[in-house]
């Protein structure tokens, strides 16, 4: 690692501390890659927002996702990784060494990049649920679901997150309205008969929401509208006091998209069972390349692959 001119020279860089980012970190450190690995935004990426683990392998009796991603945390730097809080603000990966500016300002140049940005979750678009962000909307049920406490709430999506946000604010609230755009449930069925027997969830099925109503205070309710477009269209109200999204997530990867190749969704596209990008040298890793499975173990996974590309493309290079 060397520094001239503020530019700062090193092996590996991760961009991400998700499960992706910190295996990533785990297994360039024992190759003596040196890695300097960036948080962003949210350290430990989406597991420190969820709280009972109980499909990541080594946790018997199950896990919170903050205390699992601490535990990563830890290990990525007892084996010597330089971890740092820092977004990735800009890339050059027009040539070698690849170039990442952090917030705005500090220039990285390394051998090479594993990318772990993640995803973040989408939202419906409505003014009133921007009008109501942090007043009752939400996209994180465990992050925020102690605060209504005893009260109605709604969630939305019919996939795996939402029956876990469903069933993890009925344990909190008084009643939890499920709103599902199809006439079924696109979780797995463990997740679906959780919800079924659930006495406080209440699905909706064809259902969509047209609006959030309240005050200053809040939110205060949704409208909704039943089989839009068919004869047996009708609109409904709902009084809830917490309107929380789970209808899946955009991957982050705007600020890589003019050297790297994203498929429509803007997933990184990779090399067959590698982690490999169309740009040499730089590497993909968990939610941010994996549309389809987006559990923690997948993206621990690929972590350990990008890890072990990047010491091979590395090796290579100095060869």
């Amino acid at each position: 690692m060397s520094t001239e001119n503020a530019i700062e020279r090193v092996k590996c860089l991760i961009i991400g501390s998700g499960p992706a980012g910190y295996t990533a970190a785990i297994y360039a450190s024992r190759a003596n890659l040196n890695p300097v690995l960036y948080t962003g935004m949210q350290m430990g990426g989406q597991l420190t927002t969820t709280t009972e683990v109980e499909n990541f392998p080594g946790y018997p009796e199950g896990v919170t996702g903050p205390v699992m991603m601490e535990d990563m945390r830890k290990q990525a730097e007892r084996f010597g990784t330089d971890i740092r809080f820092g977004i990735a603000t800009d890339v050059d990966f027009s040539g070698h060494p690849h170039k990442v500016t952090i917030d705005g300002e500090k220039m990285i140049e390394a051998d090479a990049v594993i990318i772990a940005t993640g995803a973040t979750a989408k939202y419906l678009g409505l003014p009133s649920e921007e009008a109501f962000r942090g007043a009752g909307v939400s996209a994180c049920a465990t992050c925020d679901g102690f605060f209504y406490r005893g009260k109605d709430v709604a969630v939305v999506g019919g996939g795996d997150t939402a029956c876990e946000e469903a069933t993890y604010l009925a344990g909190l609230c008084r009643k939890v309205y499920l709103i599902v755009r199809k006439n079924y449930l696109r979780a797995s069925k463990a997740m679906q008969e959780r919800v079924f027997r659930t006495e406080n969830i209440e699905v909706l099925f064809e259902h969509n929401t047209l609006e959030l109503f309240g005050s200053d205070m809040g939110v205060e309710g949704a409208r909704l509208v039943y089989k839009k477009g068919a004869p047996e269209e009708a609109t409904k109200e709902i009084k809830i006091d917490g309107f929380f999204l789970a209808i899946g997530h955009t991957p982050n990867t705007e600020v890589f998209k003019k050297y790297i190749e994203v498929d429509e969704q803007g997933y990184i596209i990779t090399e067959g069972k590698s982690c490999k990008t169309n740009v040499p040298g730089v590497f993909a890793a968990g939610d941010v390349m994996d549309p389809t499975y987006r559990q923690g173990i997948a993206a621990a996974g690929t972590g350990c692959r990008a890890a072990i590309d990047a010491e091979r493309y590395i090796g290579e290079l100095h060869a």
